[in-house]
């Protein structure tokens, strides 16, 4: 406690001109599609205060998330590791869909140093409101074992299909809700006879994101007088789609000409188009009102605000991503390492510190985060992380980072992004390690395979590839970790 008493009076001191380190709020939506607000593109659902975070700060064009889907995702942005490097690297579960079966996700380890850990030595109150998918109750993986003084949300993504769970969680002790219990995953044969009747059967009682909300909310009026770091990982928009119906009804009926009976998984809806586009609106309202309790503390200007999201929209659920050109001009969507399954929208608002109104083109991604947000806080980041310290380019003075690649891979995949080359193995569970590559200048949509033409590119983005990953007995490769057997088949 002294060390830490220390160290915050010396960030006290030595932060000019302000009178305290900034507080940070790290926003990351779940399925949120980079062209599914309105400072992207987004022309049919509204997203007024994430607009007026990107007037108010810098909005990144080149921002990547961590992986393709939610668990390896956030692995990366908690500890800095990209998934060659880290613990997750795709979705683990401990359990089933059964009301009684074991919650949670592969555990991130004790030895594992998150942001959260980071921030807490340091002084900061440290609370988690959201999905943890990193472990679940009684684990190391826990949040409350790794840097959260607070935590209420779902600690299993499994039970987070549902938008009315029975329960969610207060630190290690449920928090009853007194909504039935549904998997999240049913449908029907025919239509239900009205609107409502979808509505009765399961979006009826407490919506948890009002829990998370109000939860983060008051742990910022309970802070104001110091500084704190809140993690806000919202469902919203992973399916299933469900939403209080104010906000459905606040889209045209005329979207939906056919409702969603449950055909790709989840559960059915009546209008779920204009219930997709509700939940985005409710997730942006929420951002809202984090940043009106701010406001109301008058620490608005003191706290970096950011927005970002764990990979690309889906494709299952009853989302349309089509109806929505939720992922604008990239080719793919979640569980796709191509462009729409890990670009990203990420905007950030620091009044003073990061310039308003400006846009950058700087190729990031989920493991810079961790030593950005140290450095702003006048922290060191930890060691091993892959990160890279954005705080110049935040700052409007620098349009470039010293690294030369970014690297993903996951299940049976890898991809490389080096400057303007965008390269893919795709085939590692077939048992074939060819590399396609794409101009993404030239070619942003990854439509032609130009490997034949770029022999040396591709034996650099091989190299690369080879470097990057460091075997994982928990989630090997195919093929470059495990040998495939090889079939006619595919």
């Amino acid at each position: 406690m002294l060390g830490s008493i220390a160290v915050l009076s010396t960030l006290l001191c030595s932060s000019p001109p302000a009178e305290r380190p900034p507080n940070v709020i790290l926003v990351l939506a779940d399925d949120l599609g980079w062209n599914e607000v309105g400072a992207y593109g987004q022309r049919k659902i509204r997203t007024p205060n994430m607009d007026r975070l990107a007037r108010e700060g810098m909005r990144f064009t080149d921002h990547y998330s961590g992986s393709t889907v939610c668990a390896p995702s956030r692995c990366v942005l908690m500890t800095g590791k990209h998934t060659g490097h880290a613990v997750v690297r795709a979705n683990w579960e401990n359990g089933g869909w059964g009301e009684t079966e074991p919650e949670g996700q592969y555990p991130l380890p004790d030895d594992e140093v998150t942001i959260a850990e980071v921030f807490k030595r340091a002084g900061y109150a440290t609370g988690c409101y959201g999905k943890w998918g990193l472990g679940g109750p009684e684990t190391e993986g826990h949040p409350n074992q790794q840097g959260f003084d607070e935590f209420v949300g779902y600690l299993c993504q499994r039970r987070a299909h549902n938008f009315y769970p029975t329960h969610l969680w207060r630190n290690e002790d449920k928090l009853e809700l007194g909504n039935p219990y549904h998997t999240g995953h049913e449908k029907i044969a025919e239509p239900l006879e009205s609107e409502q009747a979808y509505l009765d059967r399961w979006s009826k009682g407490t919506y948890a994101c009002d829990v998370m909300r109000d939860a983060a909310v008051q742990f910022i009026h309970d802070h104001a007088d110091e500084p704190f770091f809140i993690y806000y990982p919202s469902l919203i928009p992973h399916v299933a789609i469900q939403v209080p119906n104010e906000e459905t009804e606040a889209y045209p009926r005329e979207w939906d000409p056919e409702p969603y009976l449950g055909q790709k998984g989840y559960i059915p809806h009546g209008r779920p188009n204009a219930a997709y586009a509700g939940m985005i609106t409710r997730l942006d309202r929420e951002i809202g009102q984090l940043m009106a309790a701010l406001e109301e503390e008058g620490i608005a200007d003191d706290t970096i605000v950011i927005v970002t999201s764990d990979n690309g929209t889906t494709w299952a659920g009853g989302v349309d991503a089509a109806f929505f050109d939720s992922t604008g001009p990239w080719r793919g969507l979640k569980g796709s390492l191509y462009e729409g399954g890990i670009r990203v929208p990420m905007i950030a608002r620091w009044p003073g510190r990061i310039p308003a109104g400006t846009v950058s083109d700087v190729p990031s991604s989920f493991q810079d985060h961790l030593p950005t947000l140290c450095a702003a806080a006048g922290l060191d980041a930890p060691d091993g992380h892959d990160g890279r310290n954005l705080l110049p380019v935040l700052s409007g003075g620098a349009e470039s980072v010293d690294r030369e690649h970014l690297y993903w891979e996951y299940v049976n995949k890898q991809a490389v992004r080096k400057g303007r080359w965008k390269a893919l193995r795709l085939r590692l569970k077939q048992g074939d390690d060819t590399i396609v590559l794409y101009d993404l200048e030239s070619d942003p949509g990854e439509t032609t395979d130009v490997a034949a033409a770029n022999p040396d590119i591709v034996a650099d983005m091989r190299r690369i590839m080879d470097a990057e990953h460091v075997p994982s007995e928990v989630f090997p490769l195919p093929t470059i970790d495990t040998p495939v057997e090889v079939t006619d088949e595919e």
